[in-house]
């Protein structure tokens, strides 16, 4: 596998390649999602008579720093693990265009600065599950990847923190509303990330990772098991309809939604092919925003 030598790079080109490192190190694109989540649920849970701009901002700025830190430690841990694989081998620290230690310091500052945005703007329950949700991510879902598919279990926890800090970031407790937008995006999870784990199933056996249920194996099980999650959403979906957190035009989009997302799952139970897991994958991408905003949307005051 190359390596990048950033000496011989220009002034100007080395502070471009750097800061798209950095970009990279912290899997922007991926905290910014997790960012919307997190505002996602600020805006469901606060119900003051004036929207509190400093703490969502504080939220935003915290929340991001925290998660784009435990994606960096993720790429620290995995930096041997990345160089084999297609996918990653070109990310920063397998090209060595940021040192370990560099990674490190970077990584430290970054959830620090996170942790004491959350402490002094929102509150310690948003604060302490967001150190939780680092932990899990980092410490327990991270090597776990190559144990066996409970990683996926793990790692669902972590990845539907989000909207619950949201929420406790505006109300300062943990309430049922709190805990049915957890689990929507809990559920979530095992399509999205079986059906990446399928696709990238080449790339994730060379470098050890052990995602897939059913013993690994890209069979009929499998996609039954990632219909049954999808299956689960449809009831999970109108929950916050039901209970009066939002109301029926979002009630009506999600099931739309649901219903698409899970005629994909019927696809590949038929063939077991890459390119129906492919669907899956792309559509989970764009289920958990849509059915966000639908939410956003339709939120009663």
């Amino acid at each position: 596998m190359r390596t990048f030598n950033l000496s011989e790079a220009s002034f100007f080109d080395s502070i471009s390649i750097r800061s798209k490192a950095y970009y990279e190190l912290i899997k922007f694109r991926l905290s910014a999602l997790v960012t919307f989540s997190a505002v996602f649920g600020f805006v469901l849970g606060d119900g003051g008579a004036v929207f509190s701009w400093g703490q969502c901002f504080a939220l935003m700025v915290g929340g991001f720093l925290i998660s784009g830190a435990s994606g960096a430690a993720n790429e620290i841990l995995e930096r041997d693990y990345d160089k084999l694989m297609k996918r990653t081998q070109n990310r920063p620290l397998p090209l060595n265009i940021i040192s370990v230690n560099e990674a490190y310091w970077f990584t430290t500052l970054v959830a620090v600065v996170g942790i004491a945005v959350l402490w002094l703007f929102t509150n310690p329950l948003t604060t302490g599950l967001g150190i939780l949700s680092m932990v899990l991510y980092v410490f327990v879902y991270t090597p776990l990847k190559r144990v066996g598919p409970i990683a996926v279990f793990v790692g669902a926890i972590p990845g539907a923190m989000p909207p619950l800090l949201g929420w406790t970031a505006a109300t300062g407790t943990i309430s049922y509303e709190a805990l049915i937008i957890f689990g929507i995006q809990f559920i979530w999870q095992f399509p999205h990330f079986w059906a990446i784990a399928w696709v990238s199933d080449e790339d994730y056996k060379k470098a050890g990772f052990k995602l897939l249920p059913s013993g690994g194996r890209k069979d009929l099980n499998t996609a039954i098991q990632i219909m049954i999650y999808t299956l689960f959403l449809l009831p999970l979906g109108l929950l916050p309809s039901y209970f009066g957190l939002t109301g029926l035009n979002s009630a009506v989009i999600v099931t739309i939604c649901g219903v698409l997302f899970l005629a994909q799952t019927f696809s590949l139970m038929r063939d077991c092919s890459r390119k129906s897991a492919l669907k899956i994958m792309f559509g989970s991408f764009l289920y958990l925003p849509i059915v966000q905003i639908a939410y956003l949307l339709d939120k009663i005051p």
